[in-house]
């Protein structure tokens, strides 16, 4: 497996909390989801929020705003706002997920947000963590990987983008409902390759991998100091409810589930 270019962060030495959350999958759909992760950029004591992809559930387009943004209560102004309410007062980052690729320069700036790489190290009390969505260490969905390859290109992009919103926004519905069915089926997804993980951890100089996408909260060791940490997505409507952030200090990581 080819490692992908590795981009690094250093944190600022002000920084003493960061947060990491993935896989909230926001819709309008869903606004229980929406209010607890409001409250929580309201609220959080982080100095920086790491958001490692799938923040909603779709994204056909940076346009989405342009169109939207004026009527204060649709659903993705709304977004807007509360992360440009955040990214006033603390550093925010998203990284890419395999819902929302298409999030661009032009939503990161009215959102006062940061695009991050896939992969990126973040250099933080003298640690490095290597920071991924997820999803392109799962090797042995190679129908999938192809996929990804397909629409992170530049050339599909263009070519989807260029299509009208209706029509982009139709073709998403049609993939949502593919993802629904499989799920349906009690077909199962492949999980991050350990190897894979391993090889990237040492290319990055890192001992811990963070990361999203797989819904599988977890820590795993890997061998060696190496170990991967799963995020947990966020199902306000589970029983019970999942709404999980993980948190970095100089003390170490810790888990917190948020109150619904």
């Amino acid at each position: 497996m080819t490692v992908p270019q590795i981009a690094e962060l250093q944190a600022p030495a002000a920084w003493g909390t960061v947060d990491f959350i993935s896989d909230l999958h926001l819709t309008a759909e869903e606004p229980s989801t929406f209010k607890v992760w409001q409250r929580y950029l309201e609220s959080t004591p982080a100095d920086a929020v790491f958001i490692l992809g799938d923040l909603f559930e779709v994204w056909v387009g940076d346009d989405l705003v342009n169109l939207n943004f004026s009527h204060a209560e649709s659903f993705e102004a709304l977004c807007v706002q509360v992360m440009a309410a955040a990214g006033g007062r603390l550093a925010l980052f998203f990284m890419h997920g395999n819902r929302d690729f298409l999030v661009g320069r032009r939503l990161m700036d009215l959102c006062h947000a940061s695009l991050l790489n896939d992969p990126t190290v973040l250099c933080f009390a003298d640690q490095r963590f290597l920071l991924s969505h997820g999803d392109a260490l799962c090797v042995d969905d190679t129908e999938y990987l192809q996929f990804r390859q397909q629409v992170r290109s530049n050339a599909w992009q263009d070519i989807f983008l260029a299509k009208p919103l209706t029509e982009r926004q139709s073709i998403a519905r049609g993939l949502r409902a593919q993802s629904e069915a499989r799920k349906q089926s009690g077909q199962t997804y492949a999980d991050v390759d350990k190897n894979a993980a391993k090889l990237w951890l040492k290319a990055a100089g890192a001992n811990t991998l963070i990361h999203g996408h797989t819904h599988q909260p977890s820590q795993h060791e890997l061998g060696g100091s190496q170990r991967r940490v799963v995020l947990s997505d966020w199902d306000t409507a589970a029983s019970p409810p999942r709404a999980e952030v993980l948190r970095l200090t100089h003390a170490g990581l810790q888990r917190l589930q948020l109150s619904v």
